[in-house]
C-alpha cells in the first residue's frame, strides 16, 4: 500500500500490474502476431522486488498459490514462476483492496501471532499470562489451519486438472462442459442472470 497509495487510482488489476512493471512487453508490427517478452520493469523496483520475495515464500507454504507456482514452474522454470506468482499476487491484492475483503485462505492464528510480534517490536506492553493475546499458539490450532491450507491447495490442483481435461471452454452459459448442464434440470427453474 505504501508503493501504490489509494487503490481507487487503478480501475483494473491490469493497470496495477502495469504500474508495478510486472506486465510483459509486447512487440508487434503490422498484422504480424504479437510477441510477448520479458516484464517491462516500469514503476517501483522496491515493490516489484518485495513481490518477488513473497512469491518465493509462497512456494514454501501450502495453499492455492503454491500450487499455481508449481504448475508454472513445471512448464517454464522457477524464475518465470516467481514472476508469474508476483503478478498473480498483485491481481489478488487489487481485488482484496477494492472489495475490502480478507484473503479467503488466510491462517488466522498465524496472522494474529505475526501482528502481536509486530506490536511488541513497536513497543506495545507485554501481557504475559493473559490468555488469547497472542492469538492461539496451540500446535493443534496451527496444524488444523495448515491442514485447511493443504485442502485448498488440493482443490486448486483438482480444478486445474479438470480444466485441462475438458480443454479450453467457450465463454458464457454452459462453458464448463461435462460438469454443468446447459439447460435447467427437470422441475427446476433456470438460473436468471441480471
Amino acid at each position: 500500500m505504501a508503493a501504490i497509495g489509494d487503490i481507487q487510482r487503478f480501475p483494473s488489476p491490469r493497470k496495477l500490474v502495469s504500474y508495478l512493471g510486472l506486465d510483459p512487453r509486447v512487440r508487434q508490427s503490422g498484422n504480424a502476431p504479437a510477441r510477448h517478452g520479458r516484464i517491462s520493469k516500469a514503476g517501483a523496483s522496491e515493490a516489484r522486488h518485495m513481490l518477488g520475495e513473497v512469491a518465493w515464500k509462497v512456494m514454501q507454504t501450502p495453499g492455492p498459490m503454491r500450487a499455481f507456482f508449481e504448475r508454472v514452474r513445471a512448464r517454464r522454470g522457477p524464475q518465470i514462476a516467481a514472476t508469474a506468482t508476483a503478478r498473480k499476487l498483485t491481481v489478488l491484492f487489487w481485488h482484496m483492496l477494492t472489495r475490502g475483503e480478507d484473503y479467503a485462505f488466510a491462517r488466522p492464528a498465524m496472522t494474529r501471532n505475526k501482528i502481536r510480534q509486530l506490536e511488541l517490536l513497536t513497543g506495545a506492553p507485554s501481557q504475559k499470562g493473559r490468555k488469547g493475546i497472542a492469538g492461539g499458539k496451540s500446535p493443534k490450532v496451527f496444524e488444523a489451519e495448515r491442514e485447511l491450507s493443504r485442502q485448498a491447495e488440493a482443490a486448486y490442483r483438482r480444478f486445474v486438472s479438470d480444466w485441462k481435461a475438458t480443454g479450453p471452454a467457450k465463454a458464457g452459459a454452459g462453458a464448463t462442459r461435462g460438469r454443468a448442464s446447459q439447460r435447467p434440470s427437470r422441475g427446476k427453474a433456470a438460473r436468471q442472470t441480471p
